[in-house]
Parts: structure tokens; C-alpha cells; sequence
């Protein structure tokens, strides 16, 4: 058989195929309109219509018998089987929405090309250690301090934070600077009380799948960062996501913090490869947390400039003024001078100053 023949012989199947698939459809199309009684519908009745053909014409067919009964039975189970409902389309993902989401506060944007640098110590401790965090934020041209209430910590003896009174105080010295405020909250009955006093309000790592939480953040006008939970794949956080987008608050940025792996050399292994997966899965602001995706000082420059490099339109770092006296993650938070340096270097990176260009 020449090139020629074989051509016309697979366009003639191709063909007969067509038929095939148009027939089928057009049966399964007929038989939701049988009614439920009907002894059409089963498979009875269908392989005595094919007996009955079979015994008109016992030389008629190629295939044996009961190959076509199969084939008989495997299309009444198709016909039969209920239709799988549509998935909506995630509300999170760029097949629903094309362009960056961008989540502004007055001359502040947080995604679609921009960068930003968000600041502070890991748990809010006092009004002097604040107010000193908040000065040199101020003085780097940083916007957004950052500083834990309530602290879901490992060990129920840690120090668990100062709660709403804290958030009062950072309020206070972030209102005198001129900065935006970010704190995590831990439980539904908490947001209520927190927003008055946060402009972010932050989801945690270990709260990424406590999804009464997220349904509550949902009903909410107040943009929320999710933080990725330590063991999470990246469908499962956009699913976290889309609860509390789905559920009306399309304000939300997303915050890869490193995830648990064998590795000792680090606090967690930070996932770079998450931060342009995420861009080009959604639309919402991806950052990057070096501080606990690392758990080390002498890294987080190089693994801020790498997320920046992937895409990142932000870096979160822990900086507290006295690093040794502080009562929580004491070993990866920086000091103000540590700080200072740190901003500096990365702002004058070309990474930083991308002028509002995406990378994807």
C-alpha cells in the first residue's frame, strides 16, 4: 500500500469515526428523553435490538458478537451515567480575569509590576520597641510595618502576643509615621475586633486551611495577605484563595514563606519556583517572606533579589531593634542597622526599579 492509499484509507475511517461520535451524541441526546419507565433504557432491550439484527443478517458484521456486546454495553453505562457538573472557573485564576489584580491604598499599589518592602518585628513587644522599628521603616521609604498579636507558636508556653491591645499600640505609632499596618489574625471572632486597627489583615502559614476563618476574611472590605501553609501544593493555596475571593473580598496578595522539606541548613526551604507558577496561574500580588522561608540573616538579600528576579511584586523581612531580647524568632529577625543596609542594597537593585513592568 503506497503513501497515497494509506491517506485515503485513514480519511475514510476518520470519516466513519465522525459519524461515529455524531450518532452517539445525537443517542444520548434521544434517550434523556425517554421517560424513566421506559424499557428502552436498559440493557436488555438494547442487546435484543442488536440479536435481532444479528439473526437477519448472521454473516453481516466484521466483529464478532460479543465484542459488539461490549461495545452495546459500554454505551448504554455512558448514556446512563449522570453528567458530571461543571467546575466553575476559580475566581483567583487568570482564566477568569487576564490582568493583574492591583490592590491600592491612596498612592500605594500592591501588584501589577510594582514593588514593596513590608517591615517589622515578629511580635509586637512595646510602644519603644515600635516606635523605633517604625522610625527607620519611615526613614527607607518603607510603607507597611508588619508585628504579630496573636502568635500561633509551637509551644503553647511561648510567648502568645499582646492580642488587640497590641494592635492598638502599633496603630498608634504606625498613624504617627504615616504607615499602613499588617498583623495576623488567628480566629473569625478576632477580625471584627482587629479591623479598626489593621489596613492588612494577615492569614498565617499554620491558619491557611482553616477555612471558617477564610469564609469569614471573605466577607470583608480588608485586603488580606495569605501566607502559604507549610505543607501546602500551590492548588491548594489558590484554593485557600478562592474562598475569600468567592465569598466578596477579591482583595487578597499571597505570600510564599518557604515550605518543610528534609533540609536542616534552613528554617524552611523557600519555593522560588512558587512565585512565577503563581503569577502565571492568578492574577492576585505574589510576595515572598525571606525571613521565615530562611530562618537566616546572612541569606535573606540574595533570596529577596531572587524573588524579586521570579517576579515577586514584594519581600516581607522581620526587623526588630534588639534581636536578642526579642520574645519570639529572636535568631532571623535583623536589627535597625542590619535593616537599614539590607533596604538599601535592595533598593538599589535594577530588580527593585522596574519602573511598574511585569515580568509575566
Amino acid at each position: 500500500m503506497n503513501n497515497q492509499q494509506l491517506h485515503a484509507l485513514q480519511g475514510k475511517v476518520n470519516e466513519i469515526d465522525n459519524v461515529l461520535i455524531r450518532l452517539l451524541n445525537e443517542r444520548s441526546r434521544l434517550f434523556k428523553e425517554l421517560p424513566p419507565e421506559s424499557s428502552a433504557r436498559s440493557i436488555r432491550y438494547v442487546e435484543s435490538v442488536w440479536d435481532e439484527a444479528a439473526n437477519k443478517e448472521p454473516d453481516g458484521y466484521s466483529l464478532d458478537g460479543s465484542t459488539i456486546r461490549r461495545l452495546l454495553q459500554e454505551i448504554v453505562k455512558a448514556t446512563q451515567a449522570p453528567a458530571k457538573p461543571s467546575r466553575p472557573v476559580p475566581r483567583v485564576s487568570r482564566q477568569a480575569q487576564r490582568e493583574d489584580t492591583v490592590i491600592r491604598f491612596g498612592d500605594l499599589e500592591l501588584g501589577g509590576g510594582s514593588t514593596e518592602l513590608i517591615a517589622g518585628p515578629c511580635s509586637i513587644e512595646s510602644y519603644d520597641q515600635m516606635r523605633q522599628t517604625a522610625e527607620a521603616l519611615r526613614e527607607k521609604g518603607v510603607r507597611i510595618i508588619r508585628g504579630g498579636a496573636f502568635k500561633p507558636r509551637t509551644s503553647p508556653y511561648d510567648f502568645q502576643g499582646l492580642g488587640i491591645d497590641g494592635l492598638k499600640l502599633m496603630k498608634e505609632v504606625a498613624d504617627e509615621f504615616g504607615l499602613l499596618t499588617i498583623s495576623e489574625v488567628v480566629t473569625p471572632a478576632h477580625l471584627e475586633a482587629a479591623a479598626p486597627y489593621l489596613d492588612i489583615v494577615q492569614i498565617g502559614a499554620r491558619n491557611m486551611q482553616n477555612f471558617e476563618l477564610l469564609k469569614e476574611a471573605g466577607k470583608m472590605q480588608v485586603p488580606v495577605l495569605l501566607k502559604r501553609g507549610l505543607a501546602a501544593t500551590l492548588e491548594e493555596f489558590l484554593m485557600a484563595a478562592e474562598y475569600i475571593v468567592s465569598g466578596g473580598n477579591g482583595k487578597v496578595m499571597l505570600i510564599e514563606r518557604g515550605i518543610r522539606t528534609y533540609e536542616k541548613w534552613t528554617r524552611n526551604t523557600l519555593d522560588i519556583s512558587a512565585v512565577p507558577i503563581l503569577k502565571q496561574e492568578s492574577h492576585l500580588p505574589v510576595l515572598v517572606d525571606v525571613s521565615h522561608s530562611t530562618g537566616r540573616k546572612d541569606i535573606l538579600l540574595p533570596c529577596a533579589k531572587a524573588a524579586l528576579a521570579a517576579g515577586a511584586d514584594g519581600v516581607m523581612v522581620e526587623v526588630h531593634p534588639n534581636p536578642p531580647e526579642a520574645l519570639s524568632d529572636s535568631e532571623q529577625q535583623i536589627d535597625l542597622e542590619q535593616f537599614r543596609t539590607f533596604a538599601d542594597q535592595l533598593m538599589a537593585s535594577s530588580l527593585w526599579n522596574r519602573s511598574g513592568q511585569t515580568i509575566y
